[in-house]
């Protein structure tokens, strides 16, 4: 039986709803279809949803089938209330996307679909709306393949199967073998295609009438297949809220293993530490009410009482947390508190409400002494007032407020941090790293465990990670960044928890402080559509805005244009928009993530913010002298810490290994001027040296008549390097000891030794081994990870290869040869090659391990 979680998405108005209530009465889960119209839809359980006629919040419905159980979650279809939505995919098996036949591919629908990918979420479409006069088919599908995917197919039953075929070998290499063979696609390898985003099902109807619907349903129950779980308990965290007594509810969809109630979750707490919590009580709901059970299995979804900690997006078990959302706001309001309001009281409720909805960020400013919240857009403010006004008597309003900057760093740096206030002790170094735009915030250690305990290291993750770090330009949030534990001191008996919370926040900012920072602005994805005489003056709004955007397409007597321009340029055009279109002129708008500011000179001036005087974020540290604390400022305190960078320590490295190098150089180059010598000296007393005929090698037949192949030697390496294999184990003192004992275990440890060498060293490195009085043996060449090794034939010795591959590859390459085998050095030397004692390259081979142990 399958255990699908299905997740419906839409555009706003596109009948999402109304598919979802078609699709629980074709299954029998509802007696009667409502509608949304009537305030009367199944998943429509929250009185401003009804009043409003749109989904604000997710909701889940049951669908059981003849081929198993599918868990359906309807989805906000409004922009500003996509962070709702994009919590839901984290969760979702397969997707089922509406598109309005009549409006065609929305912007937003492409925000889905981008969206979809990122997740990698198999998806069927359903186009709905086709009662409505003047819609095609065909044109309707020329849109999908056009904006969203090439692999968006008619699976119409009434189609002709034929072409279906046809047109599914055109997707992926194995349709197209099948189709070729049999002329027909199996419905496993159908599935297996749907599953891997090859194929997008489409399907047409009208789901206000059930036109269509039932062969839509009927194809998602074949299409779809089993989903495989993991062993281990394991689950995903993706909406949180209140059940009509105040309980909280945390929804969640099992990964792996299986939860009872009265099983121990570990979770992590609001202030980093883990605490076990116990899970009282399981609901499966469909719509409003719900159904207690006692266990459930892998992809259910359900929600748990008992979990007071645990937030969206978290993973539960062996299941991993989710990466940070790609949509977020980015307006900022300022909340105005009714007279006589307790702040404490105020924002407690704002922090409820934060729970469930954690996009809106709240913060108390205590300069300002005012609560301030992000929001996407109008309809989440008017529907955040309604809902602090239902639930806590709270009627607040929302004051304009300003765009959402963010703030990142153009360049590496290291922030150090120290606290040392008498009896207090701590201190940190941090590497801060640009990340690519959109990336997020990103944290790691790689300070050792001598120098600093794990469950400090631990402590000091935790830190950086509970609170929103500002920047220095505006003091916005920090994003797109890398921190990294390098270092850090803790003292035996003075050292407690906040002292490390001090020193992290203080070495983050100092870090900014120290780099070259970079101010974000926020940008809109938009689709602009005005009337063809109002063309002219859309087309300059955008270029004033230094938008980036595509051809208009006209469209009747409409002009319709897509693209993304800055958030701070739209956010009051939809006004403008609507008095010189006379109320005819539309726009949407989803926000697209971050872009360096196009004017942040002007911005940081406008916002006037003094990091020096933001007492709250420190930068300086506080270092102990004479028994009490003294403060060292931030571009000073490099100077006073007390555990030395482990970059500097690597820069250190970095020289020696130079000197060493530039050393080796030197012995090498007077080796030059050496042989040089030695070869006029040789021709002057046997005359000019022969060139010698390369007889290239030629592996014998095997056995099975297959000719063995031969690694090639990759040409675009600059220098080669040849060892005569059992001359260097024989050379070398502690391998000969390994020799004695074990021919063998010493050729095995000599390959991997020479692997640690080339892959720190970088040439291409063609070991020899000796294999001439083996009788029959055809020789071998073979790739060792990343070092070739050659057993050379009967007859032939390690010596007799190397002098013919030197002379082959020295034409047009650097050559040196490691051996110890002094006729051989000069043989190779008048072949051109460089030689290499096996003493030098002992050296060579002991520096390299010790350079890859210190890193």
């Amino acid at each position: 039986m399958k255990q699908l979680t299905l997740g419906i998405l839409a555009h706003v108005d596109s009948g999402k709803t109304t598919l979802s209530e078609a699709l629980l009465y074709l299954a029998g889960e509802i007696r009667s279809l409502g509608r949304v119209d009537h305030q009367n839809a199944f998943l429509d359980t929250h009185a401003l949803e009804r009043n409003r006629g749109i989904t604000i919040f997710s909701k889940q419905a049951i669908l059981r089938t003849d081929d198993g159980v599918f868990t359906l979650l309807d989805t906000p279809g409004h922009t500003d209330f996509s962070p709702e939505m994009e919590r839901t995919l984290q969760v979702l098996d397969y997707a089922i996307l509406v598109i309005n036949g009549a409006e065609g591919v929305q912007s937003h629908t492409q925000t889905l679909w981008k969206l979809l990918e990122r997740y990698q979420i198999p998806t069927f479409l359903f186009i709905n709306k086709m009662d409505l006069p003047g819609i095609g088919k065909g044109a309707v599908l020329e849109q999908l393949s056009g904006k969203l995917s090439e692999a968006c197919l008619d699976f119409s039953p009434d189609r002709p199967q034929d072409a279906l075929f046809e047109e599914l070998a055109l997707c992926d290499e194995g349709l197209m073998e099948e189709v070729l063979e049999s002329g027909a696609v199996q419905e496993t390898t159908l599935q297996r295609a749907i599953g891997e985003r090859k194929v997008f099902p489409c399907y047409f109807g009208a789901a206000l009438k059930l036109q269509g619907v039932e062969d839509f349903f009927s194809g998602l129950s074949r299409l779809t297949r089993p989903g495989s779980w993991k062993d281990a308990f394991g689950a995903k965290v993706f909406k949180i809220a209140k059940d009509e007594q105040g309980g909280r509810l945390t929804y969640l969809k099992v990964t792996g293993g299986s939860l009872q109630v009265k099983d121990r979750i570990l979770l992590r707490g609001k202030d980093g530490a883990e605490l076990e919590e116990k899970v009282d009580q399981i609901r499966l709901y469909s719509g409003k009410k719900f159904t207690p059970v006692s266990k459930v299995e892998p992809g259910m979804v359900c929600a748990v009482t008992g979990l007071t900690c645990a937030i969206p997006g978290q993973g539960l078990g062996a299941e991993a947390d989710s990466a940070a959302p790609l949509l977020e706001p980015v307006l900022t309001y300022r909340a105005k508190l009714p007279e006589g309001t307790q702040i404490t009281k105020a924002l407690s409720c704002f922090y409820q409400l934060q729970e469930e909805e954690p996009q809106l960020h709240v913060l108390w400013n205590e300069g300002l002494q005012e609560i301030q919240v992000q929001l996407m857009g109008q309809v989440h403010q008017e529907i955040l007032k309604s809902l602090l006004l239902e639930r806590f008597s709270l009627d607040v309003e929302f004051l304009p407020g300003n765009i959402l900057y963010k703030e990142t760093i153009e360049e590496a740096v290291e922030g150090v941090g120290h606290y040392e206030p008498l009896r207090h002790y701590a201190e940190v170094r941090l590497l801060l790293e640009p990340l690519p735009l959109g990336s997020g915030l990103r944290f790691g250690s790689i300070c050792r465990e001598d120098d600093l305990d794990k469950n400090w290291q631990r402590l000091i993750l935790t830190h950086l990670q509970e609170r929103s770090h500002r920047g220095v330009l505006t003091g916005s949030p920090i994003t797109d960044l890398k921190i990294t534990l390098l270092a850090g001191r803790a003292h035996v008996k003075h050292t407690e928890g906040g002292d490390f919370r001090q020193a992290t926040y203080r070495a983050v900012r100092q870090g900014l402080r120290s780099a070259k920072s970079v101010l974000l602005e926020p940008w809109y994805s938009f689709r602009l559509e005005v009337p063809g005489g109002n063309l002219g003056r859309a087309l300059s709004d955008l270029q004033r805005m230094e938008a980036d955007f595509a051809p208009p397409i006209l469209s009747g007597e409409e002009a319709v244009l897509e693209g993304e321009a800055p958030a701070a340029a739209l956010i009051d055009y939809p006004a403008q928009l609507i008095g010189y279109t006379r109320g005819q002129g539309r726009i949407a708008c989803v926000p697209c993530g971050y872009r360096p500011c196009k004017n942040p000179e002007q911005v940081v001036e406008q916002r006037g913010y003094d990091p020096d005087r933001d007492l709250d974020n420190p930068a300086d540290s506080v270092f102990c002298s004479h028994g009490a604390g003294v403060t060292i400022k931030w571009d000073e305190a490099p100077a006073h810490m007390h555990a030395q960078s482990p970059l500097q320590r690597s820069r250190n490295q970095v020289r020696e290994e130079e000197n060493r190098e530039g050393e080796r150089l030197s012995r090498l180059q007077a080796r030059l001027e050496d042989d040089k010598e030695l070869m006029r000296i040789f021709e002057r007393t046997y005359g000019p040296m022969r060139q010698m005929e390369l007889v290239p090698f030629r592996p014998a037949k095997a056995s099975n008549g297959e000719e063995r192949r031969e690694v090639a030697l990759r040409e675009e390496q600059t220098e080669y390097l040849l060892v005569d294999g059992y001359n260097i184990i024989f050379a070398w003192e502690r391998m000969e000891k390994i020799a004695k004992e074990n021919l063998d275990a010493a050729r095995a440890r000599l390959i991997d030794l020479l692997c640690s060498y080339q892959g720190y060293a970088g040439m291409e490195l063609i070991l020899v081994f000796d294999a001439y009085k083996v009788k029959g043996n055809p020789g071998t060449v073979e790739r060792v990870h990343n070092i070739t090794v050659v057993y050379t034939k009967e007859a032939e010795t390690a010596d007799m290869y190397i002098e013919k591959a030197a002379y082959r590859l020295a034409k047009e390459r650097k050559v040196r040869v490691a051996t110890s085998d002094r006729l051989e050095q000069m043989i190779i030397l008048g072949n051109g090659a460089i030689r290499v004692s096996a003493k030098e390259f002992y050296q060579e081979v002991e520096a390299a391990e010790n350079a890859i142990r210190s890193l």
